[in-house]
């Protein structure tokens, strides 16, 4: 039966968080009381996706906040800096995460002269807000969204991009949730995310939930499912949108659109307006995180016996815009020109 999910929330003075590293093995909830344990559950995945990120990041700011409370208003002042600068640099690549952090920096400079007891209230109501917000976000992304799925037709995802990598409901796989829910009968084909394997680990798992039929394929077979005419349409999520809608996803996407353009298959981004960085101007503005070079190598049975073996491991990489059918967002699905139909979004908020 389908049910929502809730992977970050605030609860008996802790956050919760679901442990996205275990699924779909074990669903096991952990409890971080300090925001250098927040900073280290985005570093180490426990959450992931950008909108969840945010989310998380701002929790983390308001955790810091507690933590500090006690202290003379110049010593928080400088503890709530040190909080902010440490939960910049675990995520680069997600851009909610920066949208957090300055939404939480205005609001620490709007209220400087109050108390830290005060502030901390204030930040945790903060936090909670923007939990709510992306809740409602996501639902209308799928209200918008569902439109491009007719009832029978064969969707492929990369990468997860459903609740437990938002504050619930999803983007994309909230788009494919929508439709589901008006009754719209879909097969997803979900490709399975190397190297740490997100969309057979997590999309399978909400889609399983929700009801949703699904097949598991693993990412080099995208190619050949197309070819076959096994795919009407492909919709990914994203983490970092530029001005003019070139847009950074889980490693793997630009091979996914690409396939889909030659095929001739509409290729859609499912983001809140919030993922959009109007102050990069396309792709070269995007940053691309690289992660350890264990993620590969632990999935190499006997790999360490060759010994100097190199790996490279980009986290992310850029789907540029003309490979793009649309962007759905709260506000509708913005099309080419994209930096005129995203700005007009962005300015009609």
């Amino acid at each position: 039966m389908a049910k929502d999910i809730k992977p970050v929330y605030f609860q008996d003075g802790v956050v919760k968080m679901v442990d996205q590293t275990l699924l779909p093995g074990q669903w096991k909830e952990r409890e971080y009381s300090t925001y250098e344990e927040v900073a280290e559950a985005i570093e180490k995945m426990i959450i992931r996706g950008a909108p969840a990120i945010g989310v998380a990041a701002g929790y983390g700011v308001a955790m810091g906040a507690r933590e500090f409370a006690e202290l003379p208003p110049d010593e928080f002042r400088v503890k709530m800096n040190e909080v902010l600068e440490r939960l910049a640099i675990t995520r680069p690549t997600a851009v909610n995460l920066f949208w957090a952090i300055d939404r939480m920096k205005k609001l620490l400079v709007d209220n400087n002269e109050l108390p830290g007891k005060e502030i901390a209230e204030l930040t945790l109501a903060e936090a909670e807000k923007m939990r709510d917000e992306d809740v409602a976000i996501n639902k209308a992304i799928g209200e918008h969204g569902h439109v491009i799925f007719e009832d029978g037709m064969n969707v492929l995802t990369h990468c997860n991009a459903g609740a437990l990598a938002t504050a619930g409901w999803g983007t994309a796989v909230g788009v494919i949730r929508s439709a589901h829910r008006k009754g719209k009968r879909l097969h997803v084909w979900v490709d399975e995310t190397r190297p740490r394997q997100q969309g057979a680990k997590l999309n399978s798992l909400e889609l399983a939930i929700e009801g949703i039929d699904f097949t598991v394929i693993c990412d080099d077979m995208a190619g050949h499912v197309m070819q076959q005419g096994l795919v009407n349409v492909v919709i990914t999520g994203a983490d970092r949108v530029a001005a003019n809608g070139d847009s950074a996803n889980k490693i793997g996407t630009y091979s996914v659109a690409v396939l889909a353009k030659y095929h001739g298959i509409p290729f859609y981004i499912a983001a809140p307006l919030s993922t959009v960085d109007f102050s990069a101007k396309d792709i070269t503005d995007i940053p691309i995180e690289e992660r350890d070079e264990s993620e590969i190598l632990g999935l190499v049975s006997g790999i360490e016996l060759i010994g100097g073996v190199k790996v490279y491991n980009p986290a992310f990489d850029v789907t540029p815009n003309e490979l793009i059918a649309g962007i759905i967002t709260e506000k509708g699905i913005a099309r080419a020109p994209f930096t005129e139909s995203l700005a007009a979004m962005r300015d009609s908020q």
